[in-house]
């Protein structure tokens, strides 16, 4: 393929020649003429966009942090280090991004004694530096997709690219969390800059570039490596393979060494602790292909779940446009169809046949669905542009409009969300003014962190453990999965099993013991509400709780008039549907009247 000019406007195309005659350098790419500071102009108006969607609502729930895994991985890790070796102890995920912020935080901070101390008295802070810095590494996508894009089919496509991944709404949302998905996408661009070049000029420093970004993809987040496929197919359709087969495995063996040297710098310890190294990736591929955690997971397919994830976490049209981009290149330029096409689909299928199956663990392959769209919609304007010089400003804004309009209402709706007050802060302000301390309470796990019940930096006088309230121990049940009793001590619950240990039995033994107030969450309930038949003490046990108290108090996420949002694994936790006004789940707090709870005012 010769793309069309990338330096001239589009409405100039219709004087020049067809795409396929056009100049191109030695390696096929395009040719490059005219000023490149406009171009660079706006890919830094876009990447300060993207960065301001990104920290749009930054600070959401905090003091507490209700993504659990936010909570319990990356920060615990990065301030962990401080107190022991470099080694993580913990590969489920890898540790660059534990790294990173490690580094963050002993420079914002001034050190261990200061992280410490920010973390046990205003995890505010240490909260906010984290997602900033998660933030600030995502919006480095932005320029380097424009690069991969301009290198492989000129700047007008890198610009679209950067623009789809500026506004696309899961990249925006999960840029907002101190977490690996977001981060990720900007090695992954940085691979695929080096890809294009390697596709194009087939240089050392391309296959430098395309290896170091794959090794720091993988050691961000297991999962960015899908990059090694475009890198492979450029390694031996570059220009480069003129000089044999020599040429072609000199070229891979560069990669393959500034990957490995890359991966080694973010995660020394995959080496120097194998077998810690080995059991977490065991683990990682276990969790992915576990059905435990499936309770409310509807949908059977997981190529049907990201399917519909694409039309929504990317935007309808760039997806559309991305299969477009595909019939583009299988007339315009096989090699680069070769290049970018496979990755998405081998990935589409590889995570779409696990067992679990979640809408941000299709993000890797969010920057090549970026390009191959900005591919499509670029040739649609030239297309135009040959034959309506006149309408070629018109078919621009109409692509453009349509290719980032759904993306930035969603993520501008976001960041508005989550600048309000989390319902469960809400829910946890009424109880502090309405509920003495050291009250017994029931709290649903996975809706309300632990220190949700501890006062942030201070101890309550009179509490055995210091805490506000006393807890119901949830952690821990008497009752299996299929309702039967179990002898003590029972079993550990996860989180995913919680609605599993609920039968209406349960509601007693919160009279006779007191626990007198009963908080529970949509993102619980909605669980089971979504498979009934699995789970039908749990709908019976919510029967009775609601039969035998009387709500005191209630916090609701949806905007008036709003029907509330099914269960989803997505939408219930990233607040995508418009009928979310502020974050959280849909929270009540249940007052019983019998038993012990009948003499307590």
């Amino acid at each position: 393929m010769a793309a069309v000019d990338v330096d001239r406007g589009a409405a100039a195309e219709a004087s020049r020649t067809r795409p396929a005659e056009r100049p191109a350098d030695e390696a096929g790419a395009p040719a490059r003429r005219g000023a490149a500071w406009p171009w660079w102009a706006a890919v830094a108006a876009l990447t300060l966009g993207a960065l301001g969607l990104r920290l749009w609502g930054l600070q959401h729930g905090l003091p507490y942090a209700y993504n659990a895994d936010e909570n319990a991985h990356f920060v615990p890790g990065a301030i962990g280090l401080f107190g022991h070796s470099w080694n993580p102890h913990y590969f489920v995920n890898p540790p660059a991004l534990t790294y990173l912020l490690h580094g963050v935080f002993a420079v914002w901070f001034g050190g261990r004694d200061g992280v410490a101390q920010a973390y046990a008295t205003d995890p505010t802070a240490v909260f906010s530096v984290a997602r900033a810095t998660a933030a600030v590494t995502g919006a480095l996508a932005i320029p380097l997709i424009y690069l991969a894009g301009a290198r492989a089919s000129g700047r007008p496509v890198g610009l679209i690219a950067a623009a789809i991944l500026a506004v696309a709404f899961l990249p925006v949302f999960y840029g907002h969390l101190a977490l690996n998905d977001a981060p990720t996408l900007a090695p992954i661009a940085l691979s695929l800059w080096g890809t294009a070049g390697v596709l194009r000029r087939g240089r050392t420093v391309d296959f430098v570039l395309a290896g170091a970004g794959l090794g720091l993809a993988c050691a961000t987040k297991y999962t960015g490596g899908v990059v090694l496929l475009p890198l492979l197919a450029a390694a031996v359709l570059g220009p480069h393979r003129a000089g044999g087969a020599t040429a072609v495995v000199r070229g891979g063996a560069i990669a393959a060494l500034a990957a490995i040297a890359a991966f080694l710098a973010a995660n020394p310890y995959a080496v120097l602790d194998f077998p810690a190294f080995r059991e977490g990736l065991t683990h990682q591929a276990d969790a992915a292909g576990d059905a435990l955690g499936k309770l409310g997971l509807t949908e059977d397919s997981g190529i049907a779940y990201y399917l519909w994830t694409f039309t929504w976490g990317l935007g309808w049209v760039p997806i559309v446009g991305a299969v477009a981009g595909l019939a583009v290149l299988a007339v315009r330029d096989r090699r680069l169809l070769l290049v970018l096409g496979p990755a998405p689909v081998a990935y589409l299928v590889f995570m779409g046949t696990q067992e679990r199956f979640f809408g941000r663990w299709l993000m890797p392959i969010f920057p090549l669905c970026a390009l191959l769209a900005a591919i499509a919609a670029w040739a649609l304007v030239a297309w135009v542009a040959r034959r309506r010089p006149v309408l070629a400003p018109l078919a621009g804004a109409t692509v453009v409009v349509a290719l980032l309009g759904q993306g930035l209402v969603a993520s501008a709706h976001v960041g508005r969300v989550l600048s309000q007050e989390d319902t469960r802060n809400a829910t946890r302000a009424w109880m502090v003014r309405n509920v003495p301390p050291r009250t017994k309470i029931v709290v649903e796990p996975g809706v309300f962190p632990d220190a949700w019940a501890n006062d942030v930096g201070r101890l309550v006088a009179g509490s055995p453990d210091g805490r506000r309230w006393r807890k119901f121990p949830t952690s821990r049940s008497q009752i299996a999965d299929d309702g039967s009793l179990l002898p003590p001590p029972g079993r550990i619950v996860n989180v995913e099993d919680y609605e599993r240990t609920l039968v209406p039995s349960l509601v007693d033994r919160y009279e006779r013991e007191g626990w007198c107030y009963v908080v529970s969450g949509s993102t619980q309930r909605g669980r089971a509400e979504a498979e009934p038949g699995v789970v039908p003490r749990a709908l019976q046990y919510y029967r009775e709780l609601e039969r035998r108290s009387d709500v005191v108090f209630r916090a609701t996420p949806y905007r008036g008039g709003a029907d509330p949002v099914a269960f989803n694994f997505d939408w219930s936790f990233d607040f995508y549907p418009l009928a979310y006004v502020r974050p959280g789940p849909l929270v009540e707090v249940h007052r019983l009247r019998g038993g012990a709870c009948a003499r307590v005012s």
